[in-house]
């Protein structure tokens, strides 16, 4: 039952050419998906809490003023809140910008590298 040489050469190179379709013009062609406007912006992040009295620093991403409406999420933390007191190196403020870090009076605890994001009506 000894396959000479030939004879497994042959089985060896033989192969099977499969033929493709040549890209016609009628070819359904897919469109990117659209990108949803999202209703939640990340704002910035949590440094550092002091709970007595419910306070949290905050390394903003984003410009924030008070009376904004927030959410503050974490592995343990999920809440909404609004902005009512801010302060930048203990001096009350009405906005922050992108960069800055500032005191933010919360409502329950938070900790540390909870996300904090604007949520748009």
């Amino acid at each position: 039952m000894a396959l000479k040489k030939k004879e497994i050469k042959k089985k060896v190179t033989k192969k099977e050419t499969v033929k493709k379709k040549p890209a016609g013009k009628h070819q359904i062609k897919k469109k990117p998906a659209k990108k949803k406007s999202p209703k939640e912006k990340t704002i910035g992040a949590i440094t550092h809490y002091f709970p007595k009295v419910r306070a949290a620093v905050v390394k903003l991403q984003a410009p924030l003023t008070t009376g904004d409406t927030i959410k503050i999420k974490g592995s343990t933390t999920d809440f909404n809140q609004s902005v009512t007191s801010m302060q930048i190196e203990h001096t009350p403020v009405n906005s922050a910008k992108k960069g800055q870090e500032i005191g933010l009076l919360v409502d329950s605890r938070v900790r540390q590298f909870d996300i904090i994001t604007k949520t748009t009506p």
